[in-house]
């Protein structure tokens, strides 16, 4: 996605990077989907590796790309997710 706001941001693009996008009906199951996933990465982890600073680090690696996995989708661009109606 050459036009997705997160890549070479610029000064027009930081109203957009840094308000609020209400989730569509047609993302709704993206980011259920992203948090499942994670949730059972993150379960495996916590039951494959010792307590450590390792594995907490993983875990919060896991959120992170949960998060950013969820800007990818909250800045879609509108004319590629034409069809999809905001909630």
């Amino acid at each position: 996605m050459a036009n997705h706001p997160s890549n070479a941001p610029s000064i027009e693009d930081l109203d957009d990077l840094f308000s609020y996008h209400p989730p569509t009906t047609k993302q709704r199951p993206f980011y259920r989907e992203i948090r499942l996933q994670a949730q059972f990465l993150a379960t495996t982890i916590l039951s494959c590796c010792p307590p450590c600073a390792d594995r907490s680090a993983a875990i919060r690696k896991v959120r992170e790309a949960v998060m950013t996995a969820n800007a990818a989708i909250a800045l879609e661009p509108v004319e590629e997710a034409a069809g999809t109606e905001k909630v």
